[in-house]
């Protein structure tokens, strides 16, 4: 009965373990993709638009067409609306930065800087997402994921 017992305990130790690795890496695929997809977003948005998106990243506002120019705000809540199951990526969890050339490097802080924005510029989306690995009997353990994507803006 008790070698029954741990090894019942080893044996779903192992296997949520596995469960929670193979959530962590959907979540980083995700990020991955959501990055990509943000920067081709931000990308046709560039500063030759005459009217600004409305902010809200929804269908209408610039989600469907590129006949707007997004902000970093727009480009934030297009990454925020885009739900998958079991993730919640906020605002707050998007960097945005334009450059008017290839930068030297990354830092780790965000400027959040709206311009340039002009074709030819290009135009860097950050993502990060906390998160928590939970195995049984272990402690939580909290995994900072981080996704990055640059393109050249094309409008």
């Amino acid at each position: 009965m008790v070698e029954t017992a741990i090894s019942f305990s080893l044996l779903s130790m192992l296997l949520f373990g596995l469960f929670e690795i193979c959530l962590a890496v959907y979540a980083y695929h995700f990020l991955a993709n959501t990055a990509h997809e943000a920067t081709r977003y931000a990308m046709v948005r560039g500063s030759s638009w005459s009217s600004s998106c409305d902010g809200s990243g929804k269908a209408g506002s610039g989600y469907g067409s590129s006949g707007c120019t997004a902000s970093p705000t727009d480009i934030a809540n297009y990454v925020a609306n885009r739900n998958f199951p079991g993730m919640k990526v906020t605002a707050d969890d998007v960097c945005v930065e334009y450059f008017a050339s290839v930068p030297s490097s990354t830092s780790s802080t965000c400027s959040g800087n709206s311009s340039p924005n002009a074709p030819g510029d290009i135009v860097q989306v950050t993502i990060t997402y906390p998160f928590n690995l939970t195995v049984p009997f272990l402690n939580v353990q909290a995994l900072s994921m981080s996704s990055t994507s640059q393109m050249v803006i094309a409008q």
